[in-house]
């Protein structure tokens, strides 16, 4: 598997996105889960992104990092080698809904429940998951500030974040802002520019739905039909197509495809070797 670094570690070129293993209405049962998460590792896979608020129901907050926990207690290879990014600032409301906690006192809290689940000391990577227009920005990050110097969280990552933000987050941490992850596909390319930040500062870009998202990956190369050329001619899928599109973008991209059987990502791991020409990255756009 080719690597690429997040802060001074390197990782997989392709990670695995757990979340759709806890979405209500489309999560496969825990067996499959952890075959999906398995063939992911067993491919080379050593980043895995979870988050507290990917579960099912409020009541199961936290049940996506229990699971990725579960399925890395369980396989045979070395745990020390793979990073498990996670989140908080999400919450699960009443009704099984969500909303936003971006204050300082509810990250740590989160934090704390977030190093329980995935059974860890310390978590390698944790992300503010969305800004809180009701916080100050400079609340959340200084919140992470303070968990990277105690040493529970070993990196410090953003999601959801515009190029303001990442700049501020880079400032406040002391240059110490390893990621950031926000929504990119071919149906989402507003994320450029903060693409071109992460590329400037040398911070991690990790796309969230890189192939369009659960309900729209499947019919990524019939929504974009030079993603279905260029896959009939190279004879793969066009999910692939599109990782390998978005790993030539810049060198900090690291795409997180999510998954829930392990063809999927097996599928999507393979990505990684798929070298696609000037001219196809010109059609594609």
């Amino acid at each position: 598997m080719k690597t690429r670094l997040i802060a001074d570690l390197s990782v997989s070129a392709i990670g695995l996105g757990a979340m759709p293993m806890s979405v209500a209405g489309h999560m496969p049962d825990e067996g499959r889960s952890i075959r999906t998460i398995h063939a992911a590792l067993d491919a080379g896979v050593t980043l895995i992104d979870t988050a507290d608020a990917y579960a099912p129901t409020t009541a199961e907050t936290g049940h996506n990092e229990r699971l990725v926990a579960r399925a890395l207690e369980l396989w045979s290879g070395d745990r020390d080698t793979v990073l498990v990014a996670t989140k908080g600032g999400h919450t699960r409301t009443g009704g099984d809904g969500w909303g936003l906690d971006g204050s300082r006192d509810y990250l740590r809290r989160a934090c704390e429940r977030s190093l329980k689940a995935l059974g860890v000391e310390a978590i390698g990577l944790y992300q503010h998951h969305r800004p809180d227009p009701a916080v100050p920005y400079e609340e959340s990050i200084g919140a992470l500030r303070e968990l990277l110097d105690e040493g529970k969280i070993r990196l410090a990552g953003i999601s959801n974040a515009d190029p303001a933000q990442i700049r501020q987050a880079h400032d406040i941490l002391g240059g110490r802002l390893a990621s950031v992850q926000n929504e990119y596909s071919p149906r989402f390319r507003s994320s450029e520019q903060e693409i071109d930040v992460c590329e400037e500062l040398g911070v991690a870009f990790l796309p969230w739905s890189p192939l369009g998202g659960i309900t729209s990956a499947a019919g990524l190369g019939d929504a974009h039909a030079a993603f279905n050329e260029v896959a009939a001619e190279r004879g793969v899928s066009p999910q692939r197509v599109c990782l390998a599109w978005e790993l030539a973008r810049s060198r900090v991209v690291i795409p997180i495809p999510g998954a829930s059987r392990p063809e999927s990502i097996l599928d999507s791991v393979a990505a990684a070797d798929l070298t696609l020409t000037g001219e196809e990255l010109a059609r594609l756009g």
